[in-house]
């Protein structure tokens, strides 16, 4: 790497062309083409979504990419959202078409007539579904690699209720779903609910994952939304109760994108390029060769190596003659995978492997015989490593302040009194120069920033993506 990470902006564009993630010379701006490691990587945390998913109980669905325009104009507040950032498609060949058609910008009008054709009574509730498909947004802002697409790679569950508690208990399991995902990726992140402002159009409420990334910016990685009645209502999502009368169903959504691949390149990432969490790297240990002699019975070795270890991990030998095994250092280490393992001639001689984690670059020789273990346990440990640094180093930047002096210049979250009328709000949003991204659960006694009132809300004022 050129670049230091304290260069944020230019390090994070070059790690991710370096790296190999994806190819941003497509001829449509705010859209890339996925590279084979790249995809390997997001197709490992969609491979995880489906899993935790269906434990949970949600069933995978496919819908259409094409929403009718009579379906997306039905909830006010969500077209009032969305109106300026669907892109349309008007014509079919040179006919001009009957009913406009969108991209969906995401999928609530495109899923929610048919919920009101599959869900007839309380024997259907609760419906608990999900999918994992692109979705387009006119993003007319600067366009960022993962952070800001015009199309975009996109998980999203929704769920149907009899009521309003089952509800609220759904939004309790994905908060403990989301709880696993980041594990997972080994992310830090704070749990806020948004603004009556910054909501979802159309939800109740919404709830957000905030994690901070080494530019002093929030990125918002996760949304709950709960949605009561207001799309089941817009969309005659009935059933009918035990009693013989009708009600509409409670409803609940749950998204994920690729940004968090841009929260893992960003926050565990270093000058030496990528560091990807074991899980879900696309390569858990690469092999490389340290051919000076003996070549043939060298790579034989290496060869015997890959072999006892793919049953357990993923793994891969780096053969290239062309390369030296310096360049495969670098390579591998810019590609961030957990372990190199290194195996030449004096390792042959001594029974044993080199093993080198990528997130301290800690060296240790290690026997034939417990290697495979060994590597198992190394694995665990820079997740675990991974967790704990990110975790400190996001919670480093989130500091209180008594008054609207220095937030503007604090790089990460401001925490600050807040009374929770919009006048206020606003006027902290304007005075500051940046964004109030969330209420954090906890309460504590204060006075309002703005107008001095008495207090126990607090909120977490930023600079968002």
């Amino acid at each position: 790497m050129e670049i230091s990470k304290e260069n944020f902006p230019e390090w994070y564009t070059e790690i991710i062309e370096e790296a190999g993630l994806v190819d941003k010379r497509y001829p449509v701006k705010g859209m890339h083409v996925w590279l084979p490691y790249g995809w390997k990587l997001m197709r490992n945390i969609d491979d995880y979504f489906r899993e935790i998913f269906t434990k949970y109980g949600h069933d995978e669905v496919y819908f259409p990419l094409l929403v009718p325009e009579t379906e997306f104009k039905k909830e006010g507040e969500h077209i009032r959202g969305f109106e300026n950032e669907v892109y349309w498609v008007t014509h079919g060949g040179l006919d001009p078409l009957d009913v406009k058609l969108l991209l969906r910008p995401t999928s609530e009008t495109a899923m929610y007539p048919l919920f009101s054709l599959w869900i007839r009574t309380h024997a259907d509730l609760p419906l608990k579904i999900f999918q994992i498909v692109n979705i387009f947004r006119y993003e007319t802002k600067q366009t960022r690699t993962f952070i800001r697409m015009r199309e975009v790679h996109f998980f999203e569950s929704h769920t149907a209720h009899a009521t309003e508690e089952e509800a609220e208990e759904q939004i309790r399991e994905n908060i403990e779903i989301w709880k696993k995902v980041a594990h997972k990726l080994a992310l830090p992140y704070v749990l806020v609910r948004k603004t009556e402002w910054d909501k979802f159009p159309g939800a109740a409420y919404s709830i957000g994952a905030e994690t901070i990334m080494p530019s002093g910016r929030t990125l918002q990685i996760g949304t709950i939304h709960q949605y009561l009645q207001n799309f089941s209502r817009a969309y005659e999502i009935q059933y009918l109760k035990e009693d013989g009368t009708h009600d509409y169903v409670h409803q609940t959504t749950f998204g994920m994108s690729e940004r968090l691949i841009g929260a893992i390149v960003g926050i565990h990432g270093d000058d030496h390029g990528l560091v990807i969490p074991p899980e879900i790297a696309p390569i858990q240990v690469v092999i490389v060769p340290i051919v000076s002699k003996n070549k043939e019975n060298v790579l034989e070795e290496a060869r015997k190596v890959l072999e006892e270890l793919r049953n357990n991990f993923r793994v891969h030998l780096d053969d290239r003659d062309a390369y030296t095994p310096g360049y495969k250092f670098y390579d591998w280490e810019l590609k961030g995978v957990p372990i190199r393992l290194e195996i030449g001639p004096r390792d042959i001689e001594k029974n044993q492997v080199v093993l080198v984690r990528r997130d301290t670059f800690e060296k240790i020789s290690v026997s034939r015989g417990e290697y495979v273990e060994k590597i198992s346990s190394l694995l665990k440990d820079i997740h675990k490593n991974l967790i704990v640094r990110s975790n400190k180093e996001m919670f480093s930047r989130i500091k209180e302040f008594n008054s609207l002096d220095g937030i503007r210049e604090h790089k990460g979250i401001a925490v600050v009194h807040w009374c929770g009328s919009e006048e206020c709000g606003r006027r902290i949003e304007e005075s500051t120069d940046k964004r109030i991204i969330g209420i954090p659960f906890e309460k504590k006694p204060g006075k309002c920033v703005i107008c001095g009132k008495e207090t126990d809300t607090l909120a977490y004022v930023a600079k968002p993506y």
